[in-house]
């Protein structure tokens, strides 16, 4: 058994979800970061559990080298929490994030289908076009920028970010300046004291829109002088936000310079952008997600129904490729936004887009598009979808269901109710039973294809595309 603060040695033999190496050692589990299968490794055990059977353990020294092994070109990789795979090879990194929806499917689902290779993307770096850093200060009460380490709220401080576009260092340097210049102190979480919280940037065609978290009211006008020289065309808005929560942004906005928003065009849908907009990171994987959707369900007699639409991106573009859409969104400034997006795009009458939970608003939607050619397009959050909606898909008789997934564990569960690999017991827990030939399915729906997408290349993150259709 490991024992805690020891050194072991061991081969590294699979990978776990966070892309951590998985080492056997004296009959215990141990999970060590930026380790790679078929490394020999030696490590450092820093927890521990109760009886033996798992450790967490430091990569002390590399004994033998994977192929796959690169030098990370990040100067605090290792130290900042948001990249895991930068000492993977690409090609490796491709290959894990395959492996990771494949076993998730099958460990957490029971499903054992053919996972297809990931669609790659074509920036491994530089990919981001939205920026959300938070500020605080160091040690010697100076104000620093930076992403958290590890499992902490400690900011690693940075100049830079490899995953960001080239313009995170021109904020990232104006920022500081500003408040070194203006006295403006960063927000220190465990003493409440401080003022800039955090700044959050999306890129938008080229233009800028740039929003400060602040505990109060500040003046901006040094930093808007800044940008007017450094950037293009910029919008400033300040959020004030003195609570001690964890959430960004409050709902007191004010605009500082600009008109708070852009009008933009993508994948043919015009649209307006502002500080809250959700808008997926990576423009060109979003593309190559969205229209490997609309080659899936377009169809001129075909009725689409966008599940946890958002700002309606999606449903316009199934709105234009199919006789009508639906869209389903319970945030109401983000359904706002999906009709003011209809109307620029001239959908009014082909998209309709309805507030509220999607569980208590599918029922209308599947009354109102029957007897007519049906597609399900479901998007969620990362906890998945609620286990009624799933039930309902499984009865609602679409010929084609389309799930997309930003997390391959909750992907796996909501797949095994819909396909009835995952049995629900008396006291609603959930039971893997498969879906082998002997197993009898009663589900109308079967999977298609699964195809993962690397979204965010150097994390352990990766978007999964899924197709079901009706059984014949």
């Amino acid at each position: 058994m490991i024992e805690k603060n020891k050194e072991y040695s061991g081969e590294v033999l699979a990978y776990g979800t966070e892309g951590e190496g998985i080492i056997k050692a004296e009959g215990t589990t141990a999970f060590v970061p930026f380790c790679l299968k078929g490394e020999s490794v030696k490590f450092k055990a820093l927890k521990v559990n109760k009886d033996g059977s798992v450790a967490y353990g430091k990569l002390e020294e590399t004994l033998i080298s994977s192929p796959q092994r690169v030098q990370p070109p990040c100067p605090v990789f290792t130290k900042c929490g948001g990249c895991n795979l930068q000492h993977m090879s690409y090609t490796g990194q491709l290959e894990f994030k395959r492996g990771l929806v494949e076993t998730a499917l099958k460990k957490i689902g029971g499903i054992s289908a053919a996972v297809e290779n990931t669609v790659p993307c074509d920036r491994q770096f530089r990919y981001r076009n939205k920026l959300a850093i938070p500020v605080s200060v160091d040690e010697k009460g100076d104000t620093v920028l930076g992403f958290y380490s590890v499992r902490s709220h400690r900011v690693v401080p940075i100049d830079d970010c490899l995953i960001q576009s080239e313009w995170v260092k021109k904020i990232i340097a104006a920022v500081k300046n500003f408040a070194r210049v203006c006295g403006v102190k960063g927000y220190d979480e465990a003493t409440r004291t401080g003022v800039l919280r955090h700044i959050v940037v999306r890129e938008v065609g080229g233009k800028f829109i740039i929003a400060l978290v602040a505990a109060r009211k500040i003046d901006t006008d040094f930093l808007v002088g800044t940008l007017k020289k450094e950037l293009g065309d910029f919008t400033l808005l300040l959020n004030i936000n003195p609570s001690e929560s964890n959430v960004i942004f409050s709902d007191n906005w004010q605009i500082h310079y600009g008109n708070g928003f852009f009008e933009a065009e993508d994948c043919g849908i015009k649209y307006r952008a502002g500080a809250e907009t959700f808008l997926q990171v990576n423009d060109g994987m979003r593309e190559k997600l969205y229209f490997r959707v609309i080659e899936e369900a377009a169809s001129e007699n075909t009725v689409a129904i966008d599940l946890y639409s958002g700002g309606g991106m999606l449903t316009a573009m199934l709105a234009k490729a199919c006789g009508k859409a639906y869209g389903v969104e319970i945030v109401e400034e983000a359904s706002r936004c999906a009709d003011e997006l209809c109307g620029k795009n001239g959908l009014n009458g082909k998209m309709i887009n309805i507030c509220g939970r999607v569980e208590d608003k599918l029922d209308g939607v599947f009354e109102a598009s029957k007897g007519r050619k049906r597609v399900v397009v479901c998007d969620p959050p990362r906890k998945g979808m609620e286990r009624s909606v799933v039930e309902k898909l499984k009865t609602c008789g679409a010929d084609k269901i389309i799930l997309i997934s930003c997390n391959p564990a909750t992907l796996a569960r909501d797949l095994g109710i819909l396909t009835d690999t995952l049995a629900c017991d008396a006291d609603g827990s959930l039971t893997v039973r498969g879906n082998s030939d002997h197993v009898r399915v009663n589900s109308p729906y079967e999977i298609t294809s699964v195809t993962p997408f690397d979204m965010f290349p150097q994390t352990k993150h990766v978007e999964t595309l899924v197709i079901l259709s009706k059984k014949r």
